[in-house]
């Protein structure tokens, strides 16, 4: 290799680590999430009342308006976002790093050093993607959630009530 592509490849192996660190701390959070969503699922169905985000942010910030409260709703949704869409992309980056190991232990006939390379690659995608997946299923559950009660506060007579003291 020429200094360039050693370069590149030691500033590479310094990311491993951090890189299976975040993709751990995403996966635990997807878990976190999954279960508050399995949680509130259950209490819709037994009709137990929800924590309405949007309607306790009303409640705090009386004169906001619809694009306070879309802002809002953004910024309910925005952790389920990052993570669905970053940790695949982790989860690639993960599988690469090892992969020039496994492939060099491979040309040297190493299959014990290719295996151990290939797990901690296939592993961390498989992580990735099930933090994505689950986290992914979570934002589309809650963004529908909040989107109702969004509607219902915009029809409703707390809105309208501030529109005409406003309007």
């Amino acid at each position: 290799m020429n200094a360039l592509e050693t370069l590149f490849y030691e500033i590479a192996k310094l990311f491993m680590t951090p890189v299976l660190l975040v993709l751990a701390l995403m996966f635990a959070y997807a878990l976190w999430v999954a279960g508050g969503l399995l949680f509130d699922l259950l209490a819709r169905r037994l009709g137990r009342p929800m924590v309405q985000p949007l309607h306790r942010y009303l409640e705090q910030h009386p004169h906001s308006n619809q694009e306070a409260l879309e802002l809002r709703l953004l910024r309910e949704t925005e952790a389920l976002r990052i993570t669905s869409r970053v940790a695949p992309m982790l989860g690639l980056v993960a599988t690469m790093i090892p992969m020039g190991p496994a492939l060099i232990a491979l040309s040297q006939g190493n299959s014990v050093g290719m295996a151990e390379n290939l797990v901690v690659a296939f592993a961390a995608v498989i992580i990735a993607l099930l933090a994505a997946s689950m986290t992914y299923v979570t934002l589309i559950v809650r963004r529908r959630w909040l989107l109702d009660e969004l509607n219902a506060l915009l029809d409703g007579p707390l809105w309208q009530r501030e529109e005409a003291e406003h309007g």
